[in-house]
C-alpha cells in the first residue's frame, strides 16, 4: 500500500461520518494503510484539529462495531482538520503547502460535497499544484442534474485532471456479492450456457430502503429516485448482470463491456413511458411498527411536490444475448424492508413430467443479495422424501459471513483502497455516465411534462399497486411475491 494523503472535502458532512471515516478506520485497524498515511478532513468553518476529533468521538466512534481504544487513538493520530472554503483561495494555499511539504506518493482528493462546488474545488487544486499525475480525485454522485449539467462538470474537471485521475464512485460496485457475480459468470462453466434469452425468463434488480428522506429533504426534492438511484446504481448493476465476458480483468476491458450494454438499452419513448415505468410517492404509514409521516409532510418538502420516491421500470436490451428478456428495475424509500438484490429467473423445463408445486413460478432462480447481508442463493426443485414423485423447493446457499472466515472489506473500504492503489475497474467511466443519462432523460422529461401525479403508496409496503401491474402484464411477479 503506497503512502498517501487523503483530503476529504466535506469532512464534516454526513457521508464522511457515516461511510468514509468508518471505512478508513476499518482499514487502519486491520493494518492495511501505510504507517505514514494521513487523512486531511476539510470543512468551510474554522475549528482546530482537536475540536474536529472531539466531534468524531460523538458522531463516528459510537457506530463502530470494533473500535479498541488503542486502534481508535492511533487512527485519530492520522487525522488533521484543514479549513477549505472553495471561495477562499488562501485556504487552498495552506492546504497545498501542508500536502506538498510531506510529498506523499499518492494524494486522494475525495469530493464528498454538493456537485455545484466540484468545479471550484478542482480549479483551486489545479491552481495550487495539487493536480499532478499522483493526485486522484473522487467524485460522488449525483454528478449533475441531467446530461448537460453532468457533461459540464465532467468537462470542467477534465480541464485539470486526466480521465485516469478521475474516480466516479458507485459504492454498489464495491460490494462483495457484485464481485462474486462476475466470478460466478466468468469463472465457471456452469452458468454461462444458461445466461441468455433461451433460458432466462426475466431479471429483477431491487434497491429498497426503509428510510425516508431524513434530513436531506431540500436535496432530495430536487433530485428524486430516478436521478438518485436508477441513473447510477441500478443501471450499473444491470450492466454487471448483462455484459459479455471481458477479454481480461483490466479496467478498460470491463468498462468497455458495460458501455456496450448501456448503448444497447432500448430507448423508452414518451408514448411508452406510462406503460413501462411507474413513479410513486410514499404516504404516511408504519415502519417496523412505528408510525411515519408521508413524503409531503417531511421537512424541506414542498406541499405540492411531485418528486418520485419510488420507481419501477421495465428495461430491455437490444442484443443477441438478451433480446426479449425483460429487466425489471425497482427502487424506493419507506419500503417494507431494506433490501438490495439481483434475481435471475430461469425458464421452466420445456416438458414437465413432474407435478408442478403450487405457488412457484419460475421454479429455478438465482438470488444475489447485496444488503442487508451479502449472500447468493440458487433455488431449484428436488424430490420429496417418501414413495411419491412429488417435487419440493430447496436452495443452495452461499452465505459469505459463514462460508469465508477471512475479513471482508465493506464497499466503501474496498473502493477507497482501490483509489489509493490506482485501480479504476470498479469506477464509472465518463462515457458510461453519458449513456446512462441519455437513457433516463426521456423518462424524466415525460414525467415533467405530464399532469399525472406520482402513484401514492403507504409507507411500509412494497410500493404502488401499479408496480405489481407492470409485472403482471408479462405474467411475472416481484421476487417477494413468488
Amino acid at each position: 500500500m503506497p503512502d498517501f494523503d487523503m483530503v476529504l472535502f466535506g469532512g464534516t458532512g454526513d457521508l464522511a461520518r457515516r461511510k468514509l471515516l468508518p471505512s478508513l478506520f476499518d482499514a487502519h485497524r486491520c493494518g492495511v494503510l501505510h504507517p505514514s498515511a494521513r487523512i486531511l478532513a476539510t470543512g468551510s468553518h474554522p475549528q482546530t484539529t482537536e475540536q474536529y476529533k472531539a466531534t468524531l468521538e460523538d458522531t463516528v466512534r459510537p457506530g463502530l462495531e470494533h473500535a479498541p481504544p488503542e486502534a481508535w487513538a492511533s487512527f485519530l493520530d492520522r487525522i488533521c482538520y484543514v479549513q477549505a472554503d472553495a471561495r477562499e483561495p488562501a485556504h487552498f494555499d495552506a492546504l497545498a503547502q501542508k500536502v506538498l511539504a510531506r510529498k506523499p506518493e499518492v494524494v486522494v482528493c475525495y469530493l464528498a460535497t454538493a456537485p455545484h462546488i466540484f468545479v471550484p474545488i478542482c480549479e483551486q487544486l489545479a491552481r495550487t499544484g495539487l493536480n499532478t499525475p499522483n493526485v486522484r480525485v473522487v467524485l460522488e454522485k449525483p454528478l449533475g442534474h441531467d446530461l448537460d449539467s453532468s457533461e459540464a462538470i465532467n468537462a470542467a474537471v477534465g480541464k485539470y485532471f486526466a480521465e485516469d485521475q478521475i474516480y466516479r464512485i458507485d459504492h454498489y460496485l464495491g460490494k462483495e456479492s457484485v464481485q462474486n457475480l462476475m466470478a460466478i459468470r466468468f469463472g465457471n462453466a456452469l452458468f454461462e450456457p444458461l445466461w441468455r434469452r433461451e433460458w432466462v425468463q426475466d431479471v429483477q434488480i431491487t434497491i429498497a430502503e426503509e428510510l425516508g428522506v431524513e434530513k436531506r429533504g431540500d436535496f432530495y426534492d430536487q433530485t428524486g429516485a430516478l436521478r438518485d438511484m436508477v441513473q447510477n446504481h441500478l443501471l450499473q448493476l444491470l450492466c454487471m448482470v448483462a455484459m459479455e465476458p471481458p477479454a481480461s480483468l483490466s479496467e478498460d476491458a470491463i468498462r468497455d463491456e458495460k458501455i456496450k450494454i448501456l448503448k444497447a438499452l432500448k430507448p423508452i419513448l414518451p408514448q411508452d413511458v406510462a406503460e413501462k415505468t411507474v413513479r410513486g410517492q410514499y404516504r404516511s404509514g408504519a415502519i417496523a411498527g412505528k408510525p411515519v409521516v408521508g413524503y409531503l409532510e417531511e421537512q424541506g418538502i414542498a406541499p405540492d411536490s411531485r418528486t418520485e420516491t419510488f420507481v419501477a421500470i421495465k428495461a430491455e436490451i437490444a442484443n443477441w444475448r438478451w433480446e426479449g428478456v425483460p429487466f425489471y428495475l425497482r427502487t424506493g424509500k419507506r419500503m417494507q424492508s431494506r433490501v438490495a438484490e439481483i434475481v435471475v429467473h430461469f425458464r421452466d423445463v420445456p416438458h414437465a413430467i413432474f407435478p408442478k408445486p403450487l405457488g412457484l413460478s419460475p421454479q429455478n432462480r438465482l438470488v444475489i443479495r447485496l444488503q442487508p447481508e451479502e449472500s447468493i442463493r440458487l433455488y431449484f426443485l428436488v424430490k420429496q422424501a417418501g414413495d411419491t414423485l412429488e417435487l419440493t423447493p430447496t436452495s443452495l446457499d452461499l452465505d459469505f459471513a459463514n462460508s469465508f472466515k477471512a475479513r471482508r472489506a465493506g464497499a466503501y473500504e474496498r473502493l477507497l483502497l482501490d483509489v489509493i492503489r490506482g485501480r479504476l475497474g470498479l469506477f464509472v467511466r465518463r462515457d458510461e455516465q453519458v449513456q446512462a443519462w441519455r437513457w433516463v432523460e426521456p423518462i424524466i422529461d415525460t414525467w415533467d411534462a405530464s399532469t399525472v401525479p406520482p402513484k401514492p403508496y403507504t409507507a411500509g409496503t412494497w410500493g404502488p399497486a401499479a408496480s405489481t401491474a407492470l409485472m403482471s402484464r408479462d405474467g411475472a411477479l416481484w421476487h417477494e411475491e413468488v
